[in-house]
């Protein structure tokens, strides 16, 4: 979320440390597709930048999963990382007293740079922004891009992905081309229209 020159404050605020933690979270969240349980429950030890930059999460039933990393979101993050001067074992995204933010602190935090973003972008007034909607941003994302659906699934950590399909969830390079295809983003003329399959899909997730 940003905002256009001389139209409304920018959202998140780069000038304020709250602003540059949730641009940061906001970016990762989108990137990765998390779900808001799993976000606040980032540590600073999860996260690898350089070659092989990746960020490590655990999802429903403590599956864990490894996702690659953008060159945007991996700026974002060293950079927050340097800022935040965090332990290992110590809450990726705090409050300024240090503490873990909370599910609804996310919400909360989303639905505040939606209302401020919504002065540059009049289609946000009145809608809801939850934190599950960056979860769909992503798979929409990764769908637009030709990703099947059965690699979209294990990006996202999706429980309904059959157990013959987990030698994929132990490969990187797969999700690493999935990767390449959503950069740069390149969209095609034209409204994008998922199939009732793929809508079926979403709402699974």
């Amino acid at each position: 979320m940003s905002k256009n020159p001389g139209q409304g404050p920018a959202a998140p605020d780069p000038k304020r440390w709250e602003g540059r933690r949730d641009k940061t979270m906001l970016a990762l969240a989108v990137q990765i597709g998390l779900r808001v349980s799993e976000l606040t429950s980032l540590n600073c030890d999860v996260i690898t930048l350089g070659d092989g930059a990746a960020v490590r999460c655990e999802g429903k039933g403590r599956k864990q999963r490894t996702v690659p990393l953008d060159r945007p979101v991996q700026n974002l993050l060293g950079a927050w990382l340097n800022e935040r001067a965090g332990r290992r074992g110590d809450p990726l995204f705090c409050t300024r007293a240090g503490r873990r933010l909370s599910r609804d602190a996310v919400a909360q935090r989303l639905s505040l740079h939606a209302q401020a973003a919504a002065q540059a972008c009049p289609s946000l007034l009145g809608k809801s922004i939850h934190p599950h909607i960056l979860r769909h941003s992503c798979a929409m994302s990764l769908l637009q891009a030709g990703v099947d659906t059965t690699v979209i699934a294990l990006w996202l950590g999706h429980a309904g992905v059959r157990s013959t399909d987990a030698y994929v969830h132990a490969d990187m390079t797969i999700k690493e081309k999935a990767l390449a295809l959503t950069t740069p983003v390149t969209a095609q003329p034209g409204r994008y229209r998922p199939t009732d399959k793929v809508l079926d899909f979403l709402d699974r997730l």
